[in-house]
């Protein structure tokens, strides 16, 4: 029987080169070999505020490019986070398992937390709801990049804390980190990851950053004054981060990169390297603009929803006589 794997990613933006090698690339790699639900989790990106109408255009945009980068609706279930009811169901249940004081030392509510007056409650009790999303559908393997490794280890104390004090009805999720590639960084500063959320456009790409504007963007990028193309992520971030890149999209070893351009300047480099990037994304983007506004999506995403409720109404079936809710029927 294959295992279940379930992952899901926040319509908050076009997905970045880093979401994509750190993420979405390896879930096409996945779907032979393991039954696989991808999430479109619309309810996570609500904890700050957001655009109703642009919101529903990153949904359907997101959703487009899981296919396009691959996603075949036939091996895998494509689904939005908020037409499966359960999800909302068990992260409150889950909610009422959590504990304040872990979920005030995750690393991302520190972060989207400081400095402001003002904090939604949603922003502190997310995590109990990415991991109702995992344990709905008895995830056996997680893949994520490696910012997301806290929120995998709370989700297995929960699911651990669940099955001792109620039933044991959870499987406990491991989490899958890609070797290379899981934490690409941003352009303009190496030192942290790369995000759509930047101020800086050119600290990052998107999937559907046209050739010139990639280019732009890689031939901006911060390196050093030393001129020599080698991997040393403490000495030389931004050149080690580009190889990294280059890398895991052409799937040659860093070492081999290195000897090829041996002697030679950041420029050749910076500008082959554009052209991988750009070569690499040309068939995502022309898929992405045939689906974007067809009827093809929403059947896909219907039949996904479909699926998914399925699955996800029976644990919550078995979660709620675990806890004791609902009537016990005669």
């Amino acid at each position: 029987m294959m295992e279940n794997i379930f992952s899901g990613i926040q319509p908050s933006g076009t997905i970045t080169l880093g979401n994509y090698i750190g993420a979405m690339k390896q879930f096409t790699e996945l779907q032979d070999d393991y039954n696989c639900y991808f999430c479109i989790v619309d309810q996570h990106a609500i904890t700050v505020p957001q655009d109703r109408l642009q919101l529903r255009k990153n949904i359907r945009s997101l959703a487009a490019l899981y296919l396009a980068v691959g996603i075949d609706p036939e091996k895998a279930t494509l689904f939005i986070q908020s037409e499966v009811p359960a999800h909302a169901q068990a992260g409150w249940m889950l909610q009422c398992v959590a504990y304040i004081g872990e979920l005030e030392r995750m690393t991302q509510f520190k972060d989207k937390s400081s400095g402001k007056e003002a904090v939604a409650a949603g922003l502190l009790t997310y995590p109990p709801l990415m991991a109702a999303d995992i344990l709905l559908y008895n995830t056996h393997l997680v893949p994520v990049g490696e910012d997301q490794k806290q929120h995998l280890e709370l989700t297995r104390d929960l699911a651990e804390r669940f099955n001792r004090k109620y039933n044991d009805i959870f499987t406990i999720p491991e989490v899958r980190i890609p070797k290379s590639g899981a934490r690409v960084m941003s352009l303009q500063d190496p030192m942290k990851k790369m995000s759509k959320s930047d101020p800086n456009s050119k600290a990052f790409i998107t999937l559907l950053d046209e050739p010139k504007q990639i280019e732009k963007k890689i031939k901006s990028a911060v390196t050093d004054s030393e001129g020599v193309v080698k991997f040393d992520k403490e000495n030389k971030p931004g050149v080690s981060n580009l190889l990294s890149i280059y890398s895991v999209l052409e799937q040659v070893s860093i070492e081999e990169l290195e000897q090829r351009y041996e002697g030679k300047g950041y420029g050749e480099f910076k500008g082959d390297l554009a052209e991988v990037v750009v070569r690499h994304l040309e068939p995502i983007q022309k898929r992405y603009y045939e689906l974007i506004d067809s009827e093809e999506l929403d059947r896909i995403l219907d039949e996904g929803a479909e699926k998914a409720n399925k699955v996800a109404a029976k644990m919550i079936k078995k979660m709620e006589n675990a806890m004791g809710l609902g009537r016990k029927r005669r």
